[in-house]
Parts: structure tokens; C-alpha cells; sequence
């Protein structure tokens, strides 16, 4: 069994074709998958949508009327993969306008191939961990979830002994927990319920040992 790592997708957006060949080509000399190119954001969210990566490259001016911030916050919203900028802009406008999209990396051009990968690892990492905060988050709301039900006030018949659903609904005790939590149930007759629904039964047909009994066997 190969217990190696798939390498990472990496969908490229970058407008100019030179540059985007020189970035695909780095990308398949570090080990990376390239899932694609394409040079507007609009494009970017439907190859994304279809492909999938695991990461994307995204270039800050792009053509057409989609900016690469905008496409960038989509991705990450919508579509929840990380996205490291890339620019030829060094001006500090220019950087806090790519921050407002809230990436996992920025990247100016020109860059080494170094450089490219501690950013593309550094981001993979940082949404891996991002993925299973998020993961630890839903468990955690599950469960303080089930917490406030078994806290509730649970209306029962106190006749039949009965319990009434939030639809409404009168259900058994062992329908009522079955669908609310994740419990089974068997059923046998205590010793208590034995002695007192079968007296006639020999004594050692009901030994007091806690085990269920089956009248019927």
C-alpha cells in the first residue's frame, strides 16, 4: 500500500501568458500538480468550481472586470480554498488592497522558485489548520447541542408514560431517545417485574441475578 501524499493542484491565475508558462513550469519542478490556467477571476471561479484545487495562485490585476482581490475573497467564502496573491506591485496600497481579500500568502514578482514554495506550503498548512479548527468547532457545537436537549423539560403522559415530540407527536420513551440521541435498545423483564407479572414461575426460572429474563422462552 503507498501511503505517499497526493501533490497539491495549483490553479493558476495570471493574465499574462509568458508569465503564467514560467509559473506552471515551477510548479511541476517542485512536485505540484497544475490544475490549470486561466487569465480572468470570473474564469477562476468556474475552473474552480469544477476542478477543485487544492490551492490557488492568483494574480492581483487581472483582465476583464473582475479583480484578482475580488475573485480571491469569492474563492475563499464561497468555495473555502486558500489563495496566495502575486504581484509585480510593491506600493503599500496595492498590499493592503490584496489583504482586504484576506489571503494566505502574497507573493511579488519576479520571484524564485523558493520562494514560491515556502508560500504555497506555509498556505496549504495554514488552511489545513483552518479546515480542522473549523472541524473541532461543528463537533463541539454538536455536542453542547445535545447538552441543552438532555437539559430540556421533556413532556411525558403520566399515564402511558409517553413522550411528546416537538411536533407534537406522542411517541414511546424508546422511539423518543432513539431519534434524538444514539442509543439502541433491548428488551427482557427485570427480576422485579417477573416475581410480580408471573408468580407462578419457579423460583429458579427468575434467579435474582440481574440478567433479563424472557418469560415466553
Amino acid at each position: 500500500m503507498n501511503d505517499t501524499p497526493c501533490p497539491a493542484s495549483i490553479l493558476i491565475v495570471e493574465d499574462e501568458s509568458i508569465v503564467a508558462a514560467d509559473i506552471e513550469s515551477s510548479l511541476k519542478q517542485l512536485g505540484y500538480l497544475v490544475a490549470g490556467k486561466v487569465d480572468t477571476g470570473k474564469r477562476a471561479l468556474e475552473l474552480a468550481a469544477i476542478l477543485k484545487p487544492s490551492l490557488v495562485l492568483m494574480d492581483i490585476m487581472l483582465r476583464g472586470d473582475m479583480r484578482g482581490t475580488t475573485a480571491a475573497k469569492v474563492l475563499r467564502e464561497e468555495f473555502h480554498l486558500p489563495v496566495v496573491m502575486l504581484t509585480g506591485n510593491t506600493d503599500i496600497a496595492t498590499f493592503r488592497n490584496a489583504l482586504g481579500s484576506a489571503p494566505y500568502g502574497y507573493v511579488l514578482k519576479p520571484f524564485e522558485d523558493r520562494e514560491l514554495h515556502i508560500a504555497i506550503e506555509i498556505a496549504l498548512e495554514k488552511h489545513a489548520a483552518a479546515q480542522a479548527r473549523e472541524s473541532l468547532i461543528k463537533q463541539l457545537e454538536a455536542a453542547l447541542q445535545q447538552v441543552k436537549m438532555l437539559q430540556e423539560i421533556v413532556p411525558v403522559c403520566a399515564w402511558c408514560r409517553k413522550i411528546r415530540d416537538d411536533d407534537g407527536f406522542w411517541q414511546t420513551v424508546e422511539k423518543y431517545l432513539s431519534s434524538h440521541f444514539k442509543v439502541d435498545f433491548t428488551h427482557g423483564v427485570c427480576p422485579e417485574c417477573v416475581k410480580s407479572a408471573f408468580p407462578d414461575l419457579q423460583p429458579d426460572s427468575h434467579p435474582d441475578s440481574g440478567e433479563p429474563v424472557h418469560p415466553d422462552c
